[in-house]
């Protein structure tokens, strides 16, 4: 069953909902890939981890309080010298964070990475310091580097993170999602599938060696099978408005859109 948008779901970009999506995104495209690559290629998942304190806009707040017993150093001292007042310790309780992308390698007498897809998650686009730091110097590594990179952005908010520089999109008009790929060794060139909230996501290229076939990836057949396999139907209420609000323009086509459907009285 397919979502009532034409292309990407706004809905779904919802922080609470998007590590589900996020999660099932990479999943189908590895799944996609497996049954199309030719002998001496896989695709996998791999994992990044780091560690954050808790972000009051995302994340439920988790401290511990603790009285610092007397005796505590620096809170106490002889009547000849100047005494602090005891503190209250507060142990904020850290949150492991882990962020799933797919790799595409080149399998036999030598194993390697020859291209990696990254979709983009709200940490990477500036929503936490340590997400966006670790994902830009991964960027940065790679895009000098000899494989391939596959940015897919489905997230209208945040800072612009793909590789591809900001002004030279606009140039082109506007978008609201975008898959970026930079073939390796070919410094400063991008090919990009740039879409607006009322087009189909695209069918785009997963580069393998030099000499291979490009693989063809349909995005939006995968973002469909995900949207049915997580039951996003019966969780999102379209009677409201999205987590990230609409552009003026297309507020009233997503009104009229919905009301269509029957998903809005």
């Amino acid at each position: 069953m397919a979502g009532p948008f034409p292309g990407m779901d706004p809905y779904l970009e919802d922080s609470i909902l998007w590590p589900g999506v996020h999660q099932g995104l990479i999943t189908g495209l590895r799944n996609a890939l497996n049954r199309l690559l030719p002998s001496g290629y896989v695709a996998d998942m791999g994992e990044r981890i780091y560690v954050i304190q808790p972000d009051r806009n995302i994340y439920p707040d988790v401290v511990v309080f603790e009285q610092a017993p007397p005796g505590t150093p620096g809170t106490a001292s002889t009547a000849s010298t100047a005494v602090a007042d005891p503190p209250t310790v507060l142990q904020v309780e850290l949150i492991e964070i882990r962020e799933v992308f797919i790799e595409i390698i080149a399998v036999g007498e030598e194993t390697r990475v020859v291209t990696s897809i990254e979709v983009l998650s709200h940490s990477n686009k500036g929503h936490n310091r340590e997400g966006r730091a670790l994902y830009l110097t991964k960027q940065k590594q790679l895009l000098w580097s000899n494989v391939n990179l596959v940015e897919i952005d489905l997230l209208r908010s945040g800072e612009h993170t793909v590789g591809v520089p900001q002004e030279n999109l606009l140039r082109r008009g506007r978008w609201d999602y975008l898959v970026c790929l930079h073939r390796s060794g070919q410094v400063g060139r991008y090919e990009t599938w740039p879409r607006t909230l009322r087009e189909c996501l695209p069918r785009f290229w997963a580069p393998l060696d030099r000499g291979q076939p490009d693989i063809m990836l349909d995005l939006q057949a995968v973002f469909d099978a995900n949207y049915e396999d997580g039951a996003y139907a019966r969780r999102v209420d379209y009677r409201r408005d999205p987590a990230v609000s609409f552009a003026d323009d297309d507020a009233a086509w997503a009104d009229g859109l919905l009301r269509s459907k029957g998903l809005r009285p």
